[in-house]
């Protein structure tokens, strides 16, 4: 039993391993089997989902798992219970927890403390880890590898940029560029968490505030400017954004570079059209590719790995 709530959870070589995993499930989901076959996984969110609660839900159904499923209303933390106190009870009752909240991933880690039933991080204020899987699951199925690849992400140092940071950086050879506004930047506790990754591994990690002097990129990245659940306290925040939106005009650098992005999009805001239906997105593989990321996450949290 082990417990997905943030990237350092995984080795190098597990990282690899359940991104290697999910792209052999997308080749062939039927190579799946059913390996948590009486296992009941809980889905619990508090936050609004489409992809990473329908990804887990239908990963684990495929599995061989069934689902309890919970609403943000549903559980007594509500009525002051504990979230120590709810982890383990519910760990008497299921083989593992799937959970999204806007809070503090230290949340997570009270609900883990416990022996019986793994715990995954879908999303919390500071990390996206199963965005990270699927992300890297993306490239690995375009490009053949995650070694070496060039990304440029634009926007804000959010979740998903944190994630993605702490995930391409234990790769060999990559490089990330992170054009972020200024004020919104990566949490320097993570940037100096994904330079010693990229220590590591000869990989490169930059961070910048402007839009000059663009590396040629493989893959430009972006998320929406307003991240699930939370607000900008500048009203002005959206002057400050605009020249980090993504348009074909990054193409005239990096002309054979693929668009991702985490969805959902706010076509005309982080951006346009063209790019996001143009020919160059993969973001809606991207998200296909969360269910495959999902098995995999699940299959090694319950032990059910080659690893």
């Amino acid at each position: 039993m082990r417990h997905l709530i943030s990237l350092d959870d995984l080795t190098d070589e597990e990282l690899r391993s359940v991104v290697a995993r999910a792209t052999a499930l997308a080749a062939d989901p039927r190579q799946a089997g059913a390996p948590l076959s009486g296992e009941v996984v809980g889905i619990y969110f508090s936050k609004t989902s489409t992809r990473t609660r329908t990804a887990f839900s239908s990963g684990a159904l495929r599995l061989g798992a069934r689902i309890v499923s919970y609403g943000p209303s549903d559980l007594q933390l509500n009525t002051g219970e504990t979230i120590a106190d709810t982890g383990r009870v519910l760990s008497t009752m299921l083989d593992a927890l799937v959970v999204r909240t806007a809070g503090d991933p230290a949340e997570l880690r009270a609900m883990a403390d416990q022996k019986r039933m793994s715990v995954v991080n879908a999303m919390t204020a500071d990390e996206h880890p199963t965005q990270a899987l699927a992300d890297l699951t993306t490239m690995a199925r375009r490009f053949g590898r995650v070694d070496g690849l060039r990304v440029l992400y634009l926007g804000e140092g959010n979740n998903s940029a944190a994630a993605l940071a702490l995930a391409l950086t234990r790769f060999p050879g990559t490089e990330l560029q992170l054009r972020t506004p200024p004020g919104y930047g990566l949490d320097p506790a993570v940037l100096a968490r994904a330079r010693a990754h990229a220590a590591r591994h000869q990989a490169s990690i930059v961070e910048r505030h402007d839009m000059d002097d663009l590396p040629v990129s493989d893959v430009v990245y972006t998320t929406r400017w307003e991240t699930t659940g939370t607000t900008k306290p500048d009203p002005d925040w959206r002057e400050v954004f605009a020249p980090f939106q993504v348009t074909r005009a990054l193409w005239r650098t990096s002309p054979d570079a693929v668009f991702m992005h985490d969805l959902p999009a706010h076509r005309g805001e982080e951006v346009t059209t063209e790019v996001l239906d143009g020919p160059d997105s993969i973001a809606f593989v991207q998200a296909e590719n969360k269910m495959y990321s999902a098995m995999a996450a699940l299959e090694w949290c319950r032990g059910k790995d080659s690893a």
